[in-house]
């Protein structure tokens, strides 16, 4: 006849078995599957404020993360695609500024209105930070990788 200390011993393996059928929950934090491989929480939420805080504050949180996470694969390549991301943006966007001011002050001679249609290309292409970064969060809360269609991959 068991005593009750084994019966408890028996429910909560019971408990457990029914537990690792779900998400699986450790000391380290709760585990994600994530084709085939298995993320922690926190490096899901790492990848997810490294794409944050390349929308609010450009190359430097990618910077910081790739710097600090070494040890973590997933979130080491989502910091160098954000970073890569925030570099080709940087330059993508000053490149078309200066095309925009050009273009704009030519623009201007021909037919005022005209001139608004390079400031337009600079609006979308902002435009298209702020749909990439909350892609790559949205993605990466999900513990799914993320790349940039069209990105110049500098740091590989």
């Amino acid at each position: 006849m068991p005593n009750s200390t084994q019966q408890q011993q028996t429910n909560i393996n019971k408990d457990l078995g029914a537990n690792q059928s779900g998400a699986q929950t450790t000391d380290a934090g709760t585990i994600i599957q994530a084709s085939g491989a298995e993320l922690k929480q926190d490096s899901t939420n790492m990848a997810l404020l490294n794409w944050l805080g390349c929308l609010f504050f450009g190359f430097i949180p990618p910077l910081v993360i790739m710097l600090m996470k070494k040890e973590d694969a997933y979130v080491q390549t989502q910091a160098k695609e954000a970073l890569n991301w925030s570099i080709t943006f940087l330059v993508v966007y000053v490149v078309l500024w200066v095309v925009a001011m050009i273009l704009g002050f030519i623009l201007t001679f021909i037919f005022a209105p005209l001139a608004m249609i390079p400031m337009l290309a600079l609006v979308l292409f902002g435009f298209s930070h702020l749909v990439f970064c909350v892609m790559g969060a949205i993605k990466c809360s999900s513990g799914q990788d993320f790349r940039v269609p069209f990105n110049i991959r500098l740091i590989k």
